[in-house]
This record gives structure tokens, sequence and C-alpha cells, in this order.
């Protein structure tokens, strides 16, 4: 069975290799080998991600997983979102209007459903998140599937993500320094070093930067990236910290590919029909005081004091739709658009050990305020450049007949309490609650009539009860059911018209079992789970010009993830999501009726996932490795007529450790060049092509 396992692995991952693998096989015996673990296992390191009980995934009574940094520096996957996408069950919707950061995960989509953290930070209430963007400053990626307000509020019914930074250690001065050439003339350049200064102080700097012309025609980006921190030991029971990372970013200036005639045209995959003198840049700010107090082994106390400041510019012609009749592209939809976006807050807790009714027990207590503001400035999306050739576009200039001033200017204020609980029945038996409310005041000024347009409050009260059994030593089985909530839109970005609603509500019951086996060199986990959102914004049958809240959408699926060294030098991880997403009630207008979509499934969902990566110590000092991504077909449209088709993509690396301190690597994404797209725009016609086949080389030392 270990030698058919091995040969399977080898196959599928390294297509070339199979056939004198199987041979192999047939005709011969394998030696006996001695097997040893890559790295530790994930079920049983503590996770800091839906919990504050410093619990490990064996323990909570959910869907958890880390993503490495060991496992980022393999995979060699450059931004966050293409990094996270690895993990289980969570795909990308990510364009320019979202900051290129939308992720869908378990069947719900958008920065209202999936959250994105950086280090256990939100940035609240707007559309898309733009930093953190880039992994050379990561320690890992913690991933919560399903509903996770209970910690962090609204907006966490898919799930969670949470990036977190490399952070200063009490060890000696180390230095790390990697740089990457590649194909599109991709550069890249990264700096890195930490430890203790002194008996009290340590720090930690990273610094990055890249740029690239693209797959497609002014494809060009250039990014850079620093974060820093301090830490102060005053004693051993306490100690503070001051961190602070800043991102700017100039990404690509693509907007999609339209349909020509119902279809993708493969001679326009490259084809950018933006104007020549369009902008996109986003500018992230991120400081912060944190403090932790341990007076003694039961009570830890921390509290962080943070600032976030975000700046966003878009200058672009955005809408392109084919002309049967003159055979060009037209385009519309001339959009210049600014961001101001501000918030600063502070979130303190409390955990505690010690026994109730005679039983070990766990206990957290906090409050989470902040205050946020949002500036929007735009040219109320009006205007349009001549149309071009689908082959041979001529740019031409951006135009706009609408002058771009600042239209309104939102406020929210914030605050939340939260408690959870954790009590071991027995030493294989334990139960984990937690109960989170929010309120948050939203008003509205509209900057043009000089007016309030709207002042509203949104409360909300979200639950979580689980429970966690140890069948035998590392094999357990979980439950849990959630309550969660997510507003109809960011609520720093609230219409008047959307201010009339109420929040969604959620609800998720969830079952899994873990195992850590084979003396820790393998994990397993199976999750099956079933959400149900409610209050969505759909149209009133009887009135299909106005809006009601009564719709509803579901989803339930398995989730399997796999981590084993399961022969010498060799180490499989893989996962797979299977899931049945549903708009259960829910009618969009089409020229003027009201028309069911009850029974479609969303759009920008998955209902297949997969992610496999394999890698081979074949020789001391050579590691050979491959990885697959497996996205299933995508709808469109909420009618389910246009289809985003399934795709699977190959990567590969060869690594070289040319000494103890220095590796050099090759790698090849998408290898055999698949052409793919991975969502559609606001127009449900234009589509975003896939990155195609690139090569990269790597050089990284420690010193």
């Amino acid at each position: 069975m270990k030698k058919s396992f091995s040969s399977l692995a080898l196959g599928a991952t390294f297509p070339w290799l199979a056939a004198p693998a199987l041979a192999t096989e047939a005709s011969a015996e394998l030696p006996a080998v001695s097997i040893s673990a890559t790295r530790d296992s994930g079920l049983s390191a503590p996770v800091s991600t839906g919990s504050n009980l410093d619990i490990t995934p064996f323990e909570t009574p959910a869907s958890v997983s880390t993503i490495t940094r060991e496992q980022l520096d393999e995979r060699g996957d450059k931004s966050v979102v293409d990094a996270v996408t690895r993990a289980a069950g969570i795909s990308s919707l990510a364009h320019p209007g979202n900051g290129g950061s939308s992720l869908a995960a378990r069947g719900f989509t958008d920065s209202t459903s999936v959250m994105r953290l950086y280090d256990g930070v939100r940035q609240y209430g707007g559309i898309g998140v733009t930093f953190p963007f880039d992994t050379w400053s990561i320690d890992r990626i913690e991933v919560l599937r399903g509903p996770a307000s209970v910690i962090y509020g609204d907006g966490a019914i898919g799930g969670v993500v949470n990036v977190i930074p490399k952070k200063p250690s009490r060890g000696p001065i180390e230095s790390e320094v990697q740089a990457t050439i590649g194909t599109e003339n991709t550069q890249r350049l990264g700096f890195g070093s930490g430890g203790a200064i002194n008996d009290k102080l340590s720090y930690r700097l990273d610094v990055s930067g890249d740029r690239s012309d693209g797959w497609v025609d002014m494809g060009n980006s250039r990014n850079r990236t620093i974060s820093g921190a301090v830490q102060l030991d005053v004693s051993p029971e306490f100690s503070l910290r001051l961190s602070h990372a800043q991102g700017n970013q100039h990404p690509m200036r693509y907007f999609g590919t339209p349909l020509v005639n119902g279809q993708q045209l493969p001679a326009l995959r490259k084809k950018n029909y933006n104007v020549a003198d369009s902008t996109i840049e986003y500018q992230d700010r991120w400081t912060e005081l944190s403090a932790q107090w341990t007076p003694n082994a039961d009570v830890t106390l921390r509290s962080r004091l943070y600032h976030v400041a975000s700046k966003r510019d878009w200058r672009n012609a955005e809408s392109y739709v084919y002309n049967p009749r003159t055979g060009l592209i037209d385009r519309s939809g001339n959009t210049q658009i600014r961001h101001d976006q501000s918030q600063t807050g502070n979130t303190t807790d409390a955990t505690f050990k010690g026994s109730l009714f005679a039983l070990k027990n766990q206990a957290s207590l906090g409050f989470d305020v902040n205050s946020s503001s949002f500036t929007h400035t735009n040219n109320t999306y009006v205007g349009s450049s001549p149309s071009v050739d689908p082959l041979n576009p001529v740019a031409g200039y951006f135009m706009s007949s609408v002058p771009f001033i600042p239209r309104y200017h939102n406020e929210a204020r914030q605050s939340a309490v939260f408690a959870e609980d954790r009590l071991e029945l027995s030493d294989r038996w334990s139960l984990v609650a937690g109960l989170r409310h929010d309120h948050a005041r939203i008003s509205r000024t509209d900057l043009v009539a000089g007016s309030r347009a709207f002042e509203k409050s949104f409360s909300n009260t979200g639950w979580r009860i689980g429970t966690v059994f140890e069948i035998v030593p590392n094999l357990a089985v979980y439950a849990q059911y959630a309550k969660a909530a997510d507003p109809v839109s960011g609520l720093l970005m609230l219409s008047p018209a959307n201010s009339k609603f109420d929040l969604s509500t959620g609800k998720q019951a969830e079952v899994g079992v873990k195992q850590t086996f084979w003396d820790k060199r393998g994990e397993w986990s199976l999750a099956a789970y079933h959400i149900t959102k409610n209050n969505l914004i759909t149209r009133d049958p009887s009135n299909p010009s106005q809006s009601i809240q009564v719709g509803q959408r579901s989803s339930r699926g398995l989730e399997a993830n796999v981590a084993v060294a399961f022969a010498s030098g060799w180490q499989l991880d893989a996962n797979a999501s299977v899931l049945r997403a549903r708009y259960d009630d829910f009618s969009e207008t089409v020229r003027g009726v009201a028309v069911s979509r009850a029974g479609n499934v969303p759009t920008d969902v998955p209902e297949r996932l997969a992610n496999v990566w394999v890698s081979w110590n074949f020789l001391p000092k050579w590691t050979l490795s491959s990885g697959l991504r497996y996205v299933g077909k995508r709808y469109a449209d909420n009618a389910n007529t246009l289809t985003l088709p399934a795709y699977t993509t190959t990567d590969l690396a060869l690594r070289w450790q040319l000494t103890p301190d220095t590796t050099v690597t090759l790698r090849g994404f998408n290898v055999f060049n698949k052409r793919y797209y991975t969502t559609a725009y606001y127009t449900n016609t234009q589509w975003f092509v896939g990155d195609g086949r690139r090569f990269e080389l790597t050089a990284h030392h420690r010193f």
C-alpha cells in the first residue's frame, strides 16, 4: 500500500516520471526507508485566529489551517491572494474594483462575507483591503473557515484570513536577502533582519519591492512595502511593542477582456483596452502600539492601540463591450475615484486559566472600539473613450465631462464586547463557547448638497458553541453551531438606499474529525457544514423598481486536508472541497421585471476546489517540487447562463541548497500555459484572463 501511494503521488505530480515509476513498482520491491517528518504538525501548533484562548487547531471546534513561512518559501507565492488560495475551500475573485483582494469561502464572497485581517486587526467597513499584499514580510497566514463573528464582528460568515507578519525575536541578530528575476521583465528584491539588540530590546525589519511588465499589453506594475517593529521587554512579565507597516502599489491597469458574440477569443488574451493615461495606486499605513502583561502563568492581559490609513486612486476606462455592428470594442464607464479612509481603535482582552466546578477552565473577556472615516471623491462614473479595434486597440486618453470632486463622507463609531470559555469536562472532552455584541453608528454627509444624508445604528449579537472529543489519542471529532452577521455592503460605503436595510444574518452547523498519525509524520482533517444567510436584498416581485430584504442563500459542503511525510525525502500537502451553493430566495430585475434566481448558484462561487503540493529531496542538496491548483467552473451572472470554465494549473520548482545559508530556486508557474479566467468584472461579459506561463530564478542568502 505504501509503495502504491508513493507511485500514484509521483505520477500525479510529475507526469513525465509516472511511467518509469510504475514500471519500477511492477518489477521490483522498494528498499526499506527511514521516514521523518518535514515540518511540525499544524494541528498541534497554537493559532491566534478564531479564538483568544491560545488553543491549537486540534482543540478548536472549527476548521482552522495555517500556511507556514516554510510553505510560502517552498511554493514561491509572491502575493497574499496567491498564497491563501492554496488553502482548502478558498478561491479568488480579485480585480481592481475590490483592491485585488476579494475571496470566496464556503459559498460566500467578497469582503462583506470573507474577512481579511492584518495581525488580528480588521480595516473596518470598506470595500476591498489593499494591505498586506506581499508575502515577503509574512510569518504565516491563518485561515478560519465558517462564521467568525464571535471574535471579529460582522462580515465573516464565510471565513477569516489572518495575515501575521514577522515579529521581533529574542535570538541573535540574523539577516536575509532575496533577489528574483523572471519572464515579463520581472524583478524582485527583499531584505529582512531581526533579533535581540540587548537583554531588553529586540527588533524586526523587512523591506521589499518588485516590478514587472505583466502578461497583457500595458500590464506593467510596481510595488514596494516596508514593515518594522521594536519590542521592549520591561520585565519577564511585561512587554511593549511598536509596529509600523506601509505599502505602495501600482498594480496592472487591466479591467478584463470582453466576450465577442458570447465567446472569449484566444487572440484577445493579451489585449488591454484601458486608456494610456490610466492610473491605479494604493497607499496603506498601519501603526500599532501593543502591550502584554502576564502577572502569572494563569493570567494574560493584552491591549492594542492602532491607526490605519489608506488612500486609493483609480482613473480608467473600465467598461468594454463588443459591438457586432461595427466590429469594435466600445469603451465607457470612464471612472475616476479616490478613497480616503482612516481608522483609530483599541482592542483589549484578558485570558484566565483556572477551574470551574472543579474542572479545568479557560476564559477570555475583551472589548473593541474604533472610529473610522471615509471620503469618496469621484466623477460619478460618467465618460467614454473612442471605440477601438479588438486586435489593434489605440489606447487614447481618459475623458469625462463630470468634475472630479468629493461626493460624500461617511463616519462610523463601532464598539463591541466579547467573551469566550473553554471547559474541560475530562481529559478528552471539552466545550468551547463564545459571545460577541457589536454596535455601530454610521452617518453620511452629502458633500455636494452640504447636508446630512442619513444616520443609522446597527447592532448584532453573534455566538458560537462547540465541543471536541478525543476518541483515542490524536484522533478527535468536533461539532459546532454558530450565528453571525454580514452588512449588505461595506458599512463605510453605505448608500442612502442601503442604509434602510438591516444586517444580513447567518447560521452554521459544522461537524468534523481531525487526526495526527504515524508518530506525527502526518495529519488529516475532514469537515462537513451547512450555512444559511438571510435578509439578502432582492427585488420586490410586485414592484421591480423597489428592493426588499427577504432573500436567502445557503451552502453545504465537505472540506478535506491531508499532510504527510510518506517516504524518505517526500512531503505531500493536499486539500479538496466540494459544496452546493444556492440562492434560496433571490430576485433581480430584467428589463423592468423581477425574475427569480432561486435554485441558481451565486456568481464567482466554484463548487469544486483542490490543491496538491508534493516535494522530493532526491539528492542531499536538491529538492524537486510541484503543485496543482484546480478551480471548478463558476458563473458570471445570476441567471447562470455565462460560465467561467474550470481550470487546472501546474507549478514546478527546483531548489539547490548551495551552502547552509544560500539557496537558488528555479520556478515555473502555469508551466503548461493553461488559458483560464479568474473572475468577471462588474459587467458579467467582461472577464479577467489568468496569468500565463512564467519562470523565475531566485537566490536567497542568510547572514
